[in-house]
């Protein structure tokens, strides 16, 4: 009994409930975590600064659509259209629920969106991988698209502009998706025969079937800071026993061991590739590459404008 007179009471606040209305009042959605740094951005200024983070400058994912706009004037994309349709030809077990569930978050038909447009005035082709479809893995009809965007841009004597992301190949069609590493290729050979301009992107993360494949096979190779490329995953490699430097498998250490040309802010990669058009004496008006201008006249270098300041315009 003494006991229970010299104990200290407990002291409880008691919280009336939220009024639900209040609740309502204030929407959801307004505000992302940073994956890096862990700040918390309103998303309005998150869209405003491209989707990357306004403290550490970690550079979030972006669907495909969103990365054409970036990179593409307003109201000059035209997306190619063909007659690919979706066929899980090997019926592999849920593969028409998990295209059709896709198909609905992301409003594409695949995990590539490919067409015609100006950037800063230069007539490019380019083509744009979506992660939200499936990780951007690469199937038959992803693969069909990307070899008729490079053909067409072949046809119309264009620059490519190809802006990677994918998570590799797809399981659900097994030896089909690979064969699209040598489909795309093969395209790409003959492209940079006709001596035209292939610039690659390569966005966080790029690996498998399409980093062994279009992603390495730019003339000029730009990758966006930090991001994640390689091949195999990290933990795949070590459960060989192979130790992995730190940083393996990163934009900076491709860039170190010369794999990369350019590591880009987002921010900056519209006017770095403008810049890169004009050095290739892509015109604004009559976009052919230098290389095929010169196979055409004879010449192995053509010297116009800044170029011929600083020597050969070459197309490689």
């Amino acid at each position: 009994m003494l006991n229970n007179l010299f104990r200290t009471r407990r002291r409880y606040a008691t919280l009336k409930p939220r009024d639900s209305e209040a609740q309502k009042a204030i929407p959801g959605g307004l505000w992302t975590k940073c994956e890096e740094c862990g700040q918390i951005i309103y998303n309005k200024e998150l869209k405003k600064n491209l989707m990357v983070c306004v403290r550490c400058g970690y550079h979030f994912k972006v669907s495909a659509r969103e990365r054409v706009a970036q990179l593409i004037d307003d109201g000059t994309f035209e997306e190619l259209t063909d007659q690919t349709v979706f066929c899980n030809v090997l019926e592999f077990p849920g593969y028409d629920e998990r295209i059709d569930r896709a198909r609905k978050e992301t409003g594409l038909d695949s995990a590539v969106l490919s067409g015609t447009g100006l950037l800063d005035g230069h007539k490019v082709v380019i083509v744009c991988m979506d992660f939200g479809f499936i990780g951007a893995t690469m199937g038959s009809m992803e693969g069909e698209r990307i070899t008729l965007a490079i053909e067409k841009a072949l046809e119309d004597r264009l620059p490519l502009i190809i802006v990677s992301t994918s998570g590799g190949a797809r399981m659900h069609e097994g030896m089909l998706s690979l064969m699209q590493m040598a489909k795309t290729s093969a395209a790409l050979s003959r492209f940079h025969d006709a001596g035209l301009l292939y610039i690659s992107v390569l966005t966080s993360p790029t690996y498998g079937g399409v980093s062994a494949s279009f992603g390495w096979l730019g003339d000029i190779i730009i990758a966006e800071p930090k991001a994640s490329i390689g091949f195999a995953g990290r933990r795949t490699i070590e459960q060989t026993g192979e130790r992995l430097p730190e940083g393996f498998q990163t934009a900076e250490f491709m860039l170190e061991h010369g794999l990369i040309d350019l590591i880009v802010e987002r921010k900056a990669l519209k006017q770095t590739l403008s810049k890169l058009l004009d050095l290739h004496n892509i015109d604004r008006k009559n976009p052919v590459s230098v290389i095929g201008l010169s196979e055409a006249d004879g010449d192995s270098s053509l010297e116009t404008g800044d170029a011929a300041e600083g020597g050969s315009a070459d197309g490689q």
